[in-house]
């Protein structure tokens, strides 16, 4: 029975589960993860363990500086562990367990060594009432498969993977829990003053954060758990203190591995900004803990100009480069960080070479620095990027030359069509990844692509020579599967590794000869994890909005529906995505050959209980030359909605009477005002958003505009203002500890209270301990139950709607 918010209070409601259909697709198993050594020789398969319990979630958390930490652990809190691991030869045999690992296991951070001969990874042991938990490091021997950790190691994991392979093959850099910190400090402890900020006329703009400090005890706490010692860890179990503690962010080990690069945040700390914008000092340590060479000491950086390509003044992106012994790299912008401010140079690009006393000019980029790719100290590829009108180009260089660079590529980012590939890295003799260059002048670099086209995806590997530009074609995905390039095993042979799957089969590993095309040789044998479903009607819907802007959904039907069953009740999801051009807005997105995975926020369970759902609904909200996408944003937004049911209804398979909509995020925040803003829909879903713009001032998604710069926009997008004209029931669910940008929970309260203070028929669910992607499977169970309840009580039955 469904009940309403006003009959029942929270306290009230157990969790609750949605119909069996829908119940047994969210507990189908989990595909094992894959990854696969860089020789090409061996693939390690990682069982993924299941939705964790609300009790796991409920776990202490510490949310802060940005950060949310298991005390417990001194580790990440929220990890989607492996529990078991399997080797396979790439050359044929069985799946071979590794032995030594306790049953479940709770593995993380895996990573090869630079040979391929070992795999390190943590391991995460649970608290007791006796002992606190901790992350251990371990190492897996690759030709005996048997796993065994390294005593008296306890890693510090706050700020992610917490080692690094150097490249002897038998000694890691760890960031660690210091030995005998003492204990935590006590945040119950009597304020001694009042918490006070001052800013003394400089502009220092932030974007909204959650899970920031907020007084001086909460600085004490932050330092205690990311506070981290040092150590060189022989696989031997010898160890050493590498350096003084510090909240050391970062320990990276030159590719010849004689120097460590280090980067230490400390004080003064910022109680509006994460940790990612504390002050930071970068060092680089001999392998003794010696400081070589101070490199810099950056401010806090609350003073960044609001665009989205703004960056702080002075150095940044400090790191080594992967093609030479000990040579350091970082970025200095040009424009005072500014990308409003005219300026023929964004960004330089300079490096130092061990002994590190003299920095050298490599690159002047007219745009923003994106990144780069090094290859063998002749051949680099340099990306940058222009938010205004989304342009990205490549540039090839040579690192030891004077000469400017030459462009390799330039398009749009939006442009999916024109998009050449991913250039294809492969690991050198350091375990670093490089490009992998060929051909008789070592000039011929290798691209993995999407291969976005109007017939859909179509994965490809092209090899392209950077002198004569000709490209030449490996192999394409071809129909009815859909097939992804992710590994290279031999240049020569045009041999790959990749992954396949159909509507009807699931993803599998196959070793594809790429001369010969249709030689296939299957490594994974993983089953359709919804063999109870059968086959999913799945129909790619290609469509025009009223304006002639060309748009894609992805429909899908009961798998038992016939013709004659006629029109259906509708489930719509979307996603809005700004655009700066129409040919670009229109392209086609997605493949009509994948296998269908449900995810937990999926809308496509509502099949199984005979709804069609439109899926992955284009809403493009397009705004070209000087007008921004949001200046239109409803008018858009009605429109693409509109034409979606329009292509469904001329299909004869959706009911235009009986339609829902749904979203997450900013999904919800279109929920909210297609609700506002049109009588398309007979009720509404809508999870973890934000409706109120000016909550979220200095700017949203893709809007730079501040609040001030653009008040009429971020007014009228705001569902929150609109609160009065909400007249189709809606359902609004958030987790109560989300920690999006923008997306404070108390959003959603006020919304509901706005709603609820003008008649309109809705109702807030808030879901304990969940974050902004939802977790614990009773806390999943229990939003698809609401959800079908509220789909079935209002779209599927759809009683006349309220007077206006």
């Amino acid at each position: 029975m469904f009940l309403s918010h006003l009959s029942v209070q929270a306290q009230d409601l157990t969790y609750q589960t949605p119909p069996k259909a829908i119940a047994d697709l969210v507990d189908a198993p989990i595909t094992p993860r894959v990854s696969i050594a860089a020789d090409g020789k061996w693939m390690l398969l990682m069982d993924v363990q299941d939705l964790p319990s609300i009790a796991d979630l409920s776990q202490p958390e510490l949310r802060i500086a940005g950060l949310r930490l298991n005390p417990r652990t001194n580790g990440p809190s929220r990890v989607s562990y492996s529990t078991a691991l399997k080797l396979k030869r790439l050359s044929g045999g069985a799946e071979i367990p590794v032995k030594g690992l306790p049953t479940p296991a709770k593995i993380s951070e895996v990573s090869w060594s630079p040979d391929d001969s070992k795999i390190a990874f943590a391991l995460t042991t649970e608290a007791t009432a006796a002992a606190g938990g901790q992350i251990q490091l371990w190492v897996l021997d690759v030709a005996t498969a048997t796993a065994r950790q390294i005593p008296g190691v306890r890693l510090n994991s706050v700020f992610g993977t917490a080692y690094r392979w150097l490249p002897d093959n038998q000694t890691l850099i760890a960031r660690t829990v210091p030995a005998n910190r003492g204990q935590v400090p006590d945040a119950t402890a009597a304020p001694t003053g009042p918490i006070v900020q001052e800013n003394v006329g400089r502009t220092a703009a932030a974007r909204t954060y959650q899970d920031l400090l907020k007084n001086p005890s909460d600085e004490k706490i932050f330092d205690y758990y990311a506070t981290t010692q040092l150590l060189k860890v022989s696989l031997d179990g010898k160890t050493q203190p590498l350096g003084q503690p510090g909240v050391i962010q970062g320990a990276s080990p030159s590719p010849d591995g004689k120097y460590i690069l280090v980067e230490t945040r400390h004080r003064p700390y910022s109680y509006q900004l994460t940790v990612g914008s504390f002050p930071v000092k970068v060092d680089v340590l001999d392998l003794s803990g010696n400081l070589v060479k101070s490199i810099a000491d950056l401010p806090l950086a609350d003073n960044v100009p609001t665009s989205f390509d703004a960056v702080p003044t002075g150095p940044r992106n400090h790191d080594w480069r992967d093609d030479a012994p000990a040579t350091i790299y970082w970025v200095e912008a040009q424009d005072g960080g500014d990308p409003k401010k005219v300026a023929a140079v964004r960004d330089k690009v300079v490096t130092m070479a061990a002994p590190f006393t003299t920095p050298m000019d490599l690159v002047d980029l007219h745009l923003r620095f994106r990144g780069i790719t090094w290859g063998d100290n002749s051949t680099a590829l340099v990306n940058g990027y222009r938010w205004a009108d989304r342009k990205v180009m490549t540039w090839v260089i040579n690192p030891r030359t004077k000469m400017p660079p030459t462009v390799l590529f330039e398009r749009s980012s939006q442009d999916t069509y024109k998009d050449p590939g991913t250039p294809y890295q492969k690991h050198n003799a350091a375990g670093r990844y490089v490009l992998a260059l060929g051909g008789s002048d070592n000039q011929t670099i290798y691209l993995l692509g999407e291969g976005a086209s109007p017939e859909g995806n179509r994965p490809f590997v092209d090899q392209l020579n950077l002198k004569t530009r000709k490209t030449e074609r490996w192999w394409r995905s071809e129909a009815p599967y859909y097939e992804v390039p992710v590994d290279i095993l031999d240049v020569n042979k045009r041999l790959l590794v990749t992954r396949r799957e159909s509507v009807e089969q699931a993803p599998n590993y196959f070793l594809r000869d790429a001369k010969k095309k249709n030689k296939l040789t299957a490594l994974t044998n993983f089953p359709n994890p919804y063999p109870a479903l059968g086959t999913l009607k799945k129909q790619v819907l290609q469509y025009k909005r009223a304006d002639g802007l060309p748009l894609t959904a992805n429909l899908y039907l009961p798998p038992n529906y016939k013709k004659t069953d006629g029109p259906l009740p509708t489930l719509l999801e979307a996603y809005p995505a700004e655009y700066k051009d129409k040919s670009t807005a229109g392209q086609v997105k997605g493949s009509p050959y994948t296998f269908t995975r449900l995810t937990w926020g999926s809308p496509i369970f509502w099949v199984t209980q005979g709804y069609a759902v439109l899926q992955n609904t284009s809403i493009p909200i397009v705004g070209e030359g000087d007008a921004e996408p949001n200046d239109t944003y409803i008018e858009q937004l009605v429109a693409g909605a509109k034409a979606a049911i329009e292509e469904g209804q001329r299909l004869g398979v959706v009911d235009a009477k009986r339609v829902g909509v749904m979203g997450h995020s900013y999904g919800a925040f279109m929920t909210a005002n297609l609700l506002a803003h049109s009588n398309l829909f007979k009720a509404g879903i809508a999870r973890s958003g934000a409706y109120n713009r000016t909550l979220t001032p200095f700017g949203f998604q893709a809007e730079e505009r501040t609040y001030w710069e653009a008040p009429q926009v971020y007014d009228k997008m705001s569902p929150f203002t609109a609160a009065n004209k909400i007249k189709t029931p809606i359902l609004l669910i958030h987790g109560e500890a989300d920690n999006n940008s923008g997306t404070f929970p108390i959003q959603s309260e006020r919304f509901y209270n706005a709603l609820k203070g003008h008649g309109a028929t809705a109702r807030y669910v808030v879901l304990p301990f969940e974050s902004h992607g939802y977790a614990a499977r009773e806390s999943i169970m229990h939003m698809l139950w609401e959800m079908d309840s509220w789909l079935n009580k209002y779209v599927k039955e759809a009683p006349a709607p309220p007077a206006n």
